[in-house]
């Protein structure tokens, strides 16, 4: 037998005592750290969500990811970095590009093209992906966001949520084994959400990508990451299943974060001694119906 037999794959990501900090205003001054001590493994596979207040260190640590931090940025970087076996700080952007999807906040910041069409095929030229095969994954991709028959629409004309859509559309055409996603919830509404959610799922399936997502959508994040973490100040504060940490109501506005509405709602129940057990609202609504008594006979 092979003495690699058995062994385990090797993480997607790995964060080893990572500090960053971008550059002063001046030569000489030392700005704080924006990282301080991020230690992280993220296994092929999970679907982990960050949450943290405004100045945390979220986007840091996504673009860090893709080495646009420090490549691009400067400042000061130390402590281990691996995504894929790459080292982000030293292997070209392009490069970890080919691998590693990055959706931005802002997605108008992504566009290159004056198409929804062109726009999701320039991903796949620069991965040298056959001519004859585009149509298809263009159409897979859009297809998965809703949004077949915007091929020849400009992505400048479109709302908010639907260029959201064409930035995770062009990166889901590119089928990456990572996928970061910087608050792509917070141009949806609730149905465009469970759209993403299922986007999201099918990408899983297909590719077996890993996924990482910082969103302080914590409704969204309790019903749909496996994992959590919370990061603070540039340091993991808690990393657990989110249901666990999103049940604590003081502990979540120490950090500046709130609670999500079902669960608010299911400890409320709980400590009227009713038996809440979910994290949803859809669910919720669902345990509220077996408790409230039937509507009277022909009641509007």
């Amino acid at each position: 037998m092979s003495s690699t037999a058995g062994a385990r794959a090797d993480p997607a990501i790995r964060l080893q005592d990572l500090h960053y900090a971008y550059p002063g205003p001046s030569a000489g001054q030392l700005p704080p750290w924006a990282l301080a001590g991020v230690d992280l493994t993220v296994e092929a596979g999970e679907r982990v969500a960050i949450m943290g207040p405004t100045g945390s260190g979220k986007t840091t640590l996504a673009l860090t990811l893709l080495g646009i931090v420090p490549q691009s940025t400067g400042g000061r970087i130390r402590g281990r970095v691996r995504v894929l076996g790459m080292d982000p700080r030293t292997t070209p952007v392009p490069s970890l590009a080919r691998r590693v999807g990055l959706v931005l906040q802002d997605p108008e910041s992504q566009f290159l093209m004056t198409t929804v069409e062109a726009e999701v095929a320039f991903g796949l030229e620069s991965l040298g992906v056959p001519t004859h095969e585009m149509p298809a994954r263009i159409q897979q991709a859009l297809d998965q966001v809703n949004l077949a028959g915007y091929e020849v629409r400009s992505p400048a004309e479109l709302s908010g949520g639907q260029k959201q859509r064409v930035a995770l559309a062009a990166i889901l055409a590119m089928s990456p084994e990572v996928l970061i996603l910087d608050e792509p919830t917070a141009r949806l509404d609730a149905p465009g959400a469970r759209q993403l959610q299922a986007a999201l799922d099918g990408l899983q399936r297909s590719s077996a990508s890993t996924l990482l997502v910082i969103s302080n959508d914590s409704q969204w994040v309790a019903g749909y990451a496996d994992r959590l973490l919370v990061l603070v100040a540039g340091r993991v504060v808690a990393d657990g299943h989110p249901k666990d940490i999103l049940a604590n109501a003081e502990r979540l506005a120490s950090w500046g974060l709130a609670q999500p509405a079902a669960l608010a709602l299911a400890d409320q129940l709980q400590r009227a001694g009713f038996p809440a057990d979910f994290h949803d609202l859809e669910t919720a609504l669902s345990h509220l119906s077996q408790w409230l008594p039937p509507a009277p006979a022909g009641s509007a």
